[in-house]
């Protein structure tokens, strides 16, 4: 299967061992040398309706990706880096 970055936009970010929904990916994070994604960003999720802003966004590495699905990317648990 073939996919571009910019589809991975829509494409929902769901832990295969718990279920757990992150939310879409909202960037992804090159490494300059290799020229390969290195990981997937998802936003905060707001807080208060988004009057309190949002949390901060859940960076997810490149090598806890299972699976690309056609709607969905599967991940297995890991260690998330949280971005301020």
């Amino acid at each position: 299967m073939e996919t571009r970055i910019a589809e991975l936009r829509y494409k929902e970010v769901i832990n295969v061992e718990t279920g757990s929904r992150y939310g879409y990916v909202e960037d992804v994070q090159f490494d300059t040398d290799s020229g390969r994604v290195s990981a997937l960003i998802i936003p905060g999720r707001l807080r208060l309706f988004g009057l309190l802003g949002r949390r901060e966004d859940v960076v997810i590495p490149w090598q806890a990706v299972r699976r690309l699905g056609e709607d969905l990317i599967l991940v297995e648990q890991c260690e998330l880096r949280r971005l301020p």
